[in-house]
């Protein structure tokens, strides 16, 4: 029995024929959540230049960002569907992006530890002429961590890929005492709302 839900483009409830659909991301989290959509993908990385300006929130450094992944793939396949996507962790207004080194990570974790932060994740998609941006936000609260519990989380190795020094879909799921949100937005991509945003997108 097939457990996934396809996307609904037309009214045979088929992706629509002749049109391909590109994932602008290297993330291994992404193209496993891609797939829960049961339609055939490409994955294209995108090497854009991903700066912004200083002063913007979150949620708009995250569209900004997942818009320039889109665009420079979509440049070059404008008879494809786009999907550009970008994630942020934020404690206090402070950006918490993927640790350096072994110190980062430990301290990264020690500000999470028994806080509540959030968790943003913008999603641009692009077809020709069209497209669609929006993001999700999601806030996640660890549990008060010990000094131990943190230090053989870093020796897992999983922190080291990731915003915020954790893997919320791994070892790091032990860390978190609740989530209020989209689950799979804080992995990466927010699968639910893209599904429907695709659909609006194909098949206006």
């Amino acid at each position: 029995m097939n457990m996934y839900l396809p996307i609904y483009i037309n009214s045979y409830g088929r992706w629509r024929k002749g049109l391909d659909l590109i994932l602008a991301s290297s993330s291994p989290r992404r193209k496993e959540l891609l797939e829960m959509l049961n339609t055939p993908f490409q994955v294209k990385v995108s090497y854009a230049d991903e700066t912004y300006q200083d002063g913007m929130e979150p949620h708009e450094i995250v569209m900004e960002l997942a818009r320039i992944k889109s665009t420079v793939i979509a440049e070059t396949n404008r008879d494809s569907v786009v999907i550009g996507a970008d994630t942020i962790v934020v404690m206090d207004g402070d950006i918490l992006g993927k640790p350096k080194n072994k110190d980062e990570a430990i301290s990264m974790l020690n500000r999470l530890s028994g806080n509540v932060h959030q968790v943003y994740t913008g999603v641009s998609l692009i077809r020709g002429q069209d497209s669609i941006l929006f993001y999700e936000k999601t806030d996640v609260e660890f549990w008060p961590l010990k000094k131990e519990e943190i230090e053989q989380y870093v020796l897992t190795g999983e922190p080291f890929d990731k915003a915020g020094s954790y893997g919320i879909q791994g070892f790091g799921s032990l860390l978190v005492k609740r989530i209020e949100g989209d689950y799979f937005s804080v992995v990466g991509l927010p699968v639910s709302r893209l599904k429907r945003e695709l659909e609006k997108l194909v098949h206006p």
